[in-house]
C-alpha cells in the first residue's frame, strides 16, 4: 500500500461562522489541518453529512460536541477516528450553541490520505 496525500479547503465566509460542504468521504481519512494565519478567536467544531443535505453536529461516543482550539498559522495533527463516519464536512467558527463570527474570509487547509492498493 502506499498513500496520497491530499489537500481539502474550507472556506468560512466573511462575517460567516460556517463554511461550505467540503467532500472528505469514501478513500479520504484526515490527518491534520492548517490554520489560518489569521483567525478571530474561537474554537472549531464541525458539522457532518452523509448526504450532502442533512448536517448533524459532530459528537464524540459520549455526546460531547468535538472542538479544535484554534493557534493561528499552526499545523495539527488530527485523530482521523474522529472522522471516520462522516462524506461531507462543515468547519464550525465557535460551537454550535456559541457560533463565532470570523471578521474575515477563513480558509482552513485540511490533509487526508488516500491509500491505494499496488
Amino acid at each position: 500500500m502506499s498513500s496520497v496525500i491530499h489537500e481539502i479547503t474550507a472556506t468560512i465566509a466573511l462575517n460567516g461562522n460556517l463554511s461550505a460542504a467540503v467532500y472528505i468521504g469514501g478513500e479520504f481519512s484526515l490527518i491534520g489541518v492548517l490554520y489560518p494565519a489569521a483567525w478571530t478567536a474561537a474554537g472549531m467544531s464541525f458539522q457532518v453529512s452523509f448526504d450532502g443535505v442533512t448536517y448533524h453536529v459532530l459528537r464524540d461516543d459520549s455526546g460531547t460536541e468535538i472542538t479544535k482550539t484554534v493557534n493561528a498559522g499552526e499545523y495539527r495533527e488530527l485523530d482521523s477516528s474522529e472522522f471516520k463516519s462522516a462524506i461531507y464536512l462543515k468547519i464550525q467558527s465557535g460551537t454550535s450553541g456559541a457560533p463565532v463570527a470570523q471578521l474575515a474570509a477563513r480558509s482552513i487547509r485540511f490533509y487526508a490520505r488516500r491509500y491505494i492498493a499496488r
